[in-house]
């Protein structure tokens, strides 16, 4: 693969040039995630830069030229700077002087391989200089992303021991960017899992929310189980459980279904709400991601014979959840826009009822009736009112 980063729109941005001519081109790169992908011709959604200027010397170099800046981790090194077309985060040079598995100790410092090698995977270790654009590779980032191979810095072990995190992180970044697993990765990851129970819980729901959010990771999900990482975070997870989303995968391809992360959590749960619900309040899921995963919990195979009812009843986006969960076709729904009850319980006091509980209940059953008939017309609901009204 190429040591000199292509020429991206990204790279070519007057904003971009303004803030490296203010720091100084020598003491900027910019580094990880807007590298690697550009390498991978992808899109570069965060553009994120080093530099070997303190976090204080950044804010006054940028307020000299004009740039606003917010000290957005000015503890940890990292200052925002706000730009017309995307905000770049400028983390200082940094390695490491204590880890506890959760949280670092850095001290600051002027050697890029020091910051490198704080980094979690050789392919998030590529720096490239801002006008020449040349990249350096200080542990062979370069060679692993041409083979798509995603390993650690280092030992892999000593990797995870000073952030636990990087056990999830490599399921993810070997779903995105792996063909294969590392062995040496999965033996530590395998081994060390038992220390993600000290993470807070909403490090790990948004861990696996990202995961759960590529393409396909089924066959991540998998390995997990298999290496005792998938049992620590989500116990709930057997293997019927990974079984189905895998099925779920291939249904929601098949339907032309874009993948959700919340409709694939579901499918790691047994359908029972009770647990979605403790599921959610452990990762410390919001309230409307809670909610999705108990409705979707509720599926049985009954929600098959009428999707439309289903979805009048649950909202769409559960309705089709569970019909790709029962192995339904969810198309009836997909673009559906669901009709408005017409009738209203001021016409039912207007015959005579008397307002309250009756009114409600009378309504109630009527409008499940015209749920069951697949949304008849106006006439044939008045009807119905005339039939509830005759039975008393």
């Amino acid at each position: 693969m190429t040591n000199r980063l292509p020429q991206a729109e990204w790279t070519q941005r007057e904003s971009l040039a303004k803030l490296v001519t203010a720091l100084g081109a020598d003491d900027i790169r910019w580094v990880g995630g807007c590298v690697r992908d550009t390498l991978l011709a992808l899109p570069a959604n965060d553009i994120d830069a080093a530099t070997r200027h303190l976090p204080a010397k950044v804010i006054d170099l940028c307020k000299e030229a004009g740039i606003r800046t917010i000290p957005t981790g000015i503890d940890h090194g990292t200052v925002t700077a706000i730009l017309e077309d995307g905000n770049v985060e400028i983390t200082t040079l940094r390695r490491d002087v204590a880890t506890d598995g959760r949280r670092a100790t850095i001290a600051f410092s002027e050697d890029w391989k020091d910051d490198a090698a704080r980094r979690d995977f050789t392919i998030n270790a590529l720096y490239a200089h801002p006008q020449t654009l040349e990249i350096s590779d200080y542990f062979g980032g370069l060679d692993d992303l041409a083979a798509h191979r995603v390993r650690f810095i280092g030992d892999a072990e000593t990797r995870i021991k000073e952030d636990h995190l990087r056990i999830l992180r490599y399921f993810r970044f070997a779903t995105r960017f792996g063909d294969d697993w590392d062995q040496e990765a999965s033996s530590a990851c395998s081994e060390l899992a038992p220390t993600l129970k000290g993470l807070s819980r909403e490090r790990v729901g948004w861990e696996m929310i990202n995961l759960l959010s590529l393409p396909d990771p089924s066959r991540t999900l998998s390995k997990m189980r298999e290496l005792g990482v998938l049992q620590e975070v989500l116990p709930e997870s057997g293997r019927r459980e990974v079984a189905a989303l895998a099925e779920l995968v291939k249904a929601e391809t098949a339907a032309s279904v874009a993948p959700d992360a919340m409709r694939r959590m579901a499918a790691l749960l047994p359908a029972i709400a009770p647990v979605a619900e403790t599921v959610a309040a452990r990762l410390r899921l919001s309230k409307a991601q809670r909610d999705r995963l108990m409705c979707v919990a509720r599926r049985d195979l009954r929600d098959r014979a009428h999707p439309r009812g289903l979805a009048y009843m649950v909202g769409q986006d559960c309705a089709v959840d569970r019909l790709l969960l029962t192995g339904a076709d969810p198309s009836p729904v997909t673009d559906w826009v669901p009709p408005d009850f017409p009738l209203k319980g001021g016409e039912i006091v207007a015959r005579g009822v008397g307002k309250g509980p009756q009114v409600a209940r009378m309504l109630q059953r009527i409008e499940t009736r015209w749920i069951e008939e697949h949304f008849p017309d106006r006439p044939r609901v008045l009807a119905m009112l005339e039939e509830e009204l005759a039975a008393g």
